[in-house]
């Protein structure tokens, strides 16, 4: 599963790496770093973490057939949020 966070969006909330911690972690207070090929494994986790990101900083492909909604996952942007 392919992943990618826009790192200009991001504004560090953390959400992400309390949801899905084994993908995304924080370096520091602000810097994110994530595994941007996260395991097929950790695809309900990842949707969670793309979803609740405040600023919509995080782009995942292949999200869309889990959430069963439209725009709730491939394409939909979240961050990681503090």
């Amino acid at each position: 599963m392919r992943l990618v966070v826009d790192l200009n969006k991001c504004q560090g909330y953390a959400q992400c790496a309390f949801l899905a911690p084994d993908v995304f972690a924080l370096h520091g207070e602000e810097s994110l770093v994530y595994n941007p090929n996260a395991p097929e494994e950790q695809r309900e986790r990842l949707a969670r973490a793309v979803a609740a990101c405040p600023v919509q900083a995080i782009l995942a492909d292949g999200l869309d057939d889990l959430a069963g909604e439209p725009g709730s996952g491939s394409g939909r942007e979240a961050s990681d949020g503090r």
